[in-house]
């Protein structure tokens, strides 16, 4: 693709990149057949090809976004099926990365759309916080419906995803779990937001997991968000501190007992923390530590799998549905490693139709664009439908919650399967379906009362 900017304009280092990215772009339309709100809606603007364009034009012109190109901006979900398409190596994701950083800057959203988004922001980022917004949503989940008919989408879509019971709030742990078994390694576990409140168990088995195959785990004091959605908002300064925050407490851990990896159990965080070095490349005090960070930093599904000695106590040769979050499949081209984790413990892996579309979960997106991310949930539900799983497994706690939240088949994260294969309990979604934590396989507690009862 051909660009016309200035010499002025090259001299600021993202327009530079931006104009490296658009000419690597060939117009073949590769990326439509992969883009989620293409397929949806059938709108060139709203496949990358056509955002590509109005990006281009809206930066080349150097002006201030207008509310036609901030529509179909808003509408990406930087799923980033994409980038794993196009055969000329177009980097989507720090193009649009860039032209969300220039739509904040210059475009005055309406206030309704600020408040929501600096609410999403404040309130997600901070594990207290955020506890306590669920807690409050309990209160009002039944308006949702109300909040609908008056055209308040966004927060009506924040209640139905609210969770009925909020889990029980961890108890204080120490900040390094010891190895259990011979010290083999040294890591760091992102404690997360989100996950942290809404799923706690997810962190809890990779920490039962790693130190029961030899590796100490820290949870380093001083870590936070890791600006992910900061830096999905356009929010750049906001998404940098985070990242530079994070970076100075890992460094200090790194060069105090040393870690040899900063495992994460949620892809939409790894994806971040795998660009940092790219993000801050440009920090005079940064720069070098960012790469450090970006370079050592792994999911969770990464480190385990390369573990080759894993203790299996059972093998639960249960039926499973691998949803590959999109950051994690696209973001981090990390494909292999689940299902190879997840096999080798004795699970019976089925693909899901259409697997490359996003469920619509994409950070806040499900609750910025409701009507798209339900949309994409059904289809994504129906596709998993078709293999007739008995559990779904997501890497990601958005897609979790956001599977979940129009499915009863129990929806868990692969690492809960792997501490249960290795001698950890059963994963609490599944409790309700009666699954035998002894021995693996499926038994309901029906069945053993109608045998019970015929002796």
């Amino acid at each position: 693709m051909q660009t016309s900017f200035s010499l002025a304009q090259l001299a600021d280092p993202d327009i530079s990149e931006a104009d490296k990215i658009l000419r690597a772009c060939v117009h073949c339309g590769f990326c439509t057949a992969t883009c989620p709100t293409y397929v949806l809606l059938g709108d060139e603007d709203d496949s990358p090809r056509g955002r590509i364009y109005l990006i281009k034009e809206m930066l080349e012109n150097a002006e201030p976004a207008c509310r036609e190109v901030v529509k179909h901006i808003d509408r990406c979900l930087s799923c980033l099926g994409c980038m794993t398409t196009c055969p000329s190596g177009v980097h989507y994701m720090h193009l649009v990365d860039h032209a969300r950083a220039h739509v904040e800057r210059t475009y005055r959203r309406p206030l309704l759309d600020r408040m929501v988004r600096s609410a999403l922001l404040r309130v997600m980022t901070d594990p207290k916080l955020f506890r306590r917004a669920l807690i409050a949503a309990l209160l009002v989940k039944p308006i949702a419906p109300l909040l609908d008919l008056v055209r308040l989408r966004p927060l009506a879509a924040m209640l139905r995803l609210a969770p009925w019971r909020i889990p029980h709030r961890n108890p204080a742990t120490p900040a390094v779990f010891p190895a259990v078994s011979p010290r083999r390694g040294r890591v760091a576990l992102l404690s997360g937001c989100v996950a942290n409140v809404l799923r706690p168990d997810i962190n809890q088995a990779a920490i039962r997991v790693l130190t029961r195959h030899g590796f100490e785990v820290v949870q380093v004091r001083d870590e936070g968000c890791c600006g992910a959605l900061a830096h999905h908002m356009g929010r750049k300064e906001e998404a940098h501190a985070a990242a530079c925050r994070n970076i100075s407490a890992w460094s200090r851990e790194i060069e105090a007992e040393g870690i040899e990896a900063i495992v994460t159990t949620a892809s939409g965080c790894g994806t971040t923390m795998k660009d940092y070095g790219f993000m801050l490349r440009h920090h005079p005090d940064y720069a070098a530590p960012a790469k450090r960070v970006a370079d050592i930093s792994r999911d969770i599904s990464e480190f385990i799998n390369k573990i080759n000695d894993l203790n299996y106590v059972t093998r639960p040769s249960l039926k499973v549905a691998y949803h590959a979050a999109c950051s994690l499949a696209h973001g981090q081209r990390v494909t292999t490693a689940p299902k190879e984790m997840l096999s080798k413990a004795g699970f019976v892996l089925k693909d899901i139709p259409e697997s490359h579309l996003c469920c619509g979960s994409a950070g806040t997106y499900n609750m910025l664009q409701p009507e798209l991310a339900n949309q994409l949930r059904d289809r994504k539900i129906a596709n998993i439908d078709e293999v007739m799983p008995e559990l779904i497994a997501a890497g990601n706690i958005g897609c979790i919650t956001q599977i979940a939240a129009g499915t009863p088949i129990p929806v868990v994260h692969p690492i809960e399967l792997i501490d249960w294969a290795t001698g950890g309990s059963a994963p609490k979604a599944l409790e309700r379906t009666g699954w035998s934590d002894a021995i693996g396989d499926r038994r309901r507690v029906a069945t053993v009362e109608v045998e019970a009862n015929r002796v």
